[in-house]
């Protein structure tokens, strides 16, 4: 994801407007396909393991309803923690860098959450396949539509 903030000076604080490039970014449809699922992430005063578990899910044949259970559970904390980051992101007082971060942070464990919902609706493989041509159509797109406004705007 191009998080469009200019990183030039990292210890400057984050302007309002790359605060708010960076919340619609987290808002735009799409988004979280690309981005890193985080591999620890301290919930509640303990780091947890969170790109390990998921991953394990995924590759999983079949899924218990334990699992199931279990994977509704990692989705509330989850939710929680990334509504936690996001209203972070919206109202502290922080650099650009901190700023990526938490940035990074939420994205990951949006795309953790909706990979989780993915194995909690049993989508499958073939689906997700689908579903990543048709997004790189889509973006390759959107690239060139802003490409050509760019042009347009004398910037390129």
């Amino acid at each position: 994801m191009d998080n469009s903030i200019d990183t030039g000076d990292i210890n400057l604080l984050i302007t309002e407007r790359e605060r708010q490039q960076l919340l619609a970014e987290l808002h735009a449809r799409l988004f979280w396909v690309g981005e890193e699922i985080p591999y620890f992430v301290e919930i509640n005063g303990k780091k947890c393991k969170l790109h390990e578990r998921v991953w394990d899910l995924i590759n999983r044949k079949n899924i218990s309803d334990d699992d199931k259970k279990q994977i509704e559970r990692y989705i509330a904390v989850l939710k929680e923690k990334e509504m936690a980051d996001e209203l972070e992101l919206q109202t502290k007082e922080m650099t650009r860098e901190e700023a990526k971060e938490l940035f990074n942070e939420t994205a990951g464990l949006m795309r953790a959450i909706m990979d989780l919902r993915e194995i909690e609706e049993g989508v499958s493989k073939e689906k997700e396949k689908e579903f990543h041509n048709m997004f790189s159509v889509q973006r390759t797109e959107e690239i060139r539509r802003w490409l050509n406004f760019l042009k347009d705007a004398g910037k390129v």
